[in-house]
């Protein structure tokens, strides 16, 4: 079910939420969490969508505040609020409101949103592009408790991981790092099959990637160790290799999809490793509302501070023999296994 509000106000919208919920046949309320879209016109469609497929794990009251910058000063001096409701089939599993502030109201969009939250219920913001440059500090931003961000869609991604170490507060995240969960889960349990002390690492992926960063920060802040950073043709991260005292460890993943995990001594394994949607990864951030201290330490651990023992290298493209290579290297006995080889050249 649809509803159209032209020149309307939050306490209209309200009274069309509660008059569709009835009209449906759903007078109660079974949302867990308030979600904020803060996104434009060009990006609304896929945001809503996204946020749309996270609420069948999660239902929530979503909320798209989108401004409308107008052009003329006179328009500009105009304020008006157009909102769509959508309830019920249109809506996944929980309330849909979109909203679209026209004129000087854009600068007062906390001022419309907050009678709309679901009381008593956490709130989440989320900004799928054009995220502020401090977003606990953003109007929006301090009614939630979550805030989540995507420097992979800034223009200078690498820029961006450094605004967002300098101004992180407790409940920032971001979707860059949020992609390399399944990276860190399968590098970790690699470990512990293997409990050897780690002297090295390299991660091998695109450039201007801020997951490669991400991930490396966290292997340079966790492990204590140098981490190289190596450029490849993607798709995203391709590759890591992890040098410890009884053998090398590597995870490559060449197609975007299915990764192999080569380790001394045991056979080559396949693992999943497939590029997730942003609804996938907005239903992950969505299960957890604590602080995420260790996105924190990683990112504040620095891009800079990551690249100061030298400059990033390229990848040379293995080839399939090279690649046999490496995996047999991994799984050889240390004591018969030849100095490594570097994993890029200059």
């Amino acid at each position: 079910m649809k509803i159209d509000l032209t020149e309307t106000t939050s306490s209209k919208i309200n009274q069309a939420l509660v008059s569709a919920r009835r009209a449906i046949g759903t007078p109660a309320i079974g949302m867990v969490l308030t979600l904020v879209v803060v996104t434009d016109e060009e990006n609304a469609y896929d945001a809503l969508k996204s946020a749309g497929d996270a609420s069948r794990e999660h239902p929530s009251r979503i909320i798209a505040v989108i401004k409308r910058v107008s052009r003329s000063p006179r328009a500009r001096r105009d304020a008006r609020l157009d909102a769509e409701v959508r309830v019920g089939s249109d809506a996944g599993t929980g309330e849909t409101v979109v909203l679209r502030l026209h004129g000087e109201l854009a600068n007062h969009a906390q001022s419309v949103v907050l009678p709309l939250l679901l009381p008593d219920a956490p709130v989440v913001v989320w900004w799928p592009e054009g995220a502020p440059a401090d977003p606990a500090k953003d109007p929006l931003g301090a009614l939630a408790q979550r805030r989540i961000t995507d420097t992979y869609s800034a223009e200078l991604p690498l820029d961006e991981l450094a605004v967002r170490a300098a101004t992180y507060s407790p409940g920032d995240t971001d979707l860059a790092w949020t992609r390399i969960t399944p990276w860190r889960s399968m590098l970790a349990a690699a470990l512990d099959q293997q409990p050897a002390e780690v002297v090295g690492a390299t991660v091998e992926g695109e450039s201007d990637n801020p997951s490669c960063e991400l991930l490396a920060m966290w292997l340079a802040d966790r492990l204590g160790v140098p981490v190289e950073r190596t450029l490849s043709g993607g798709p995203g991260l391709t590759a890591v290799r992890m040098e410890t005292k009884n053998g090398v460890i590597v995870l490559d993943r060449a197609d975007g999809s299915l990764a192999t995990l080569s380790m001394q001594n045991q056979p080559d394994r396949a693992v999943a490793l497939k590029r997730r949607d942003t609804a996938e990864l907005l239903a992950e951030e969505l299960r957890r509302l604590d602080p995420d201290n260790t996105y924190a330490s990683a990112v504040k651990f620095g891009v800079d501070r990551l690249h100061a023992g030298g400059e990033v290298k390229a990848a040379p493209v293995a080839s399939a023999a090279e690649k046999a290579d490496r995996a047999a290297e991994a799984k050889a006995p240390a004591a018969k296994k030849a100095p490594a080889k570097k994993a890029a050249s200059k």
